[in-house]
């Protein structure tokens, strides 16, 4: 099983950019099928965008054209490139790692997009 640790959250002005990182420690990571999800106060977390292991994407319809959602096998880690921030997109983020019966998490990274 894997371990995660997300990076790259902070403090935007809305229209900017961020990029998380997601570096993950342990085997197979190249088998896990990895997402980013969210979760706003008050909110329900959220899937934000996946990757499986072949490569194929899905986003949600409130970040398609602005996130796209990367792997890189090769240094065991997934990145979340978000542009055109909107202060809806606020949330704790979370790494997220499937594959088989494994299923595990980072500890989440605080985005905050002011208006």
């Amino acid at each position: 099983q894997v371990q995660l640790v997300e990076s790259g959250g902070g403090l935007v002005q809305a229209g900017g950019s961020l990029r998380l990182s997601c570096a993950a420690s342990g085997s197979m990571f190249s088998m896990y099928a990895m997402g980013w999800l969210r979760q706003a106060p008050g909110k329900q977390r959220e899937l934000v965008a996946r990757i499986t292991s072949g490569g194929s994407r899905n986003y949600a319809d409130s970040v398609k054209g602005r996130f796209t959602i990367s792997r890189d096998n090769a240094k065991n880690t997934v990145y979340l490139q978000m542009n055109s921030l909107k202060p809806e997109d606020t949330a704790v983020y979370y790494c997220n790692a499937v594959w088989l019966g494994y299923d595990s998490w980072g500890q989440g990274t605080q985005v905050t997009v002011s208006s």
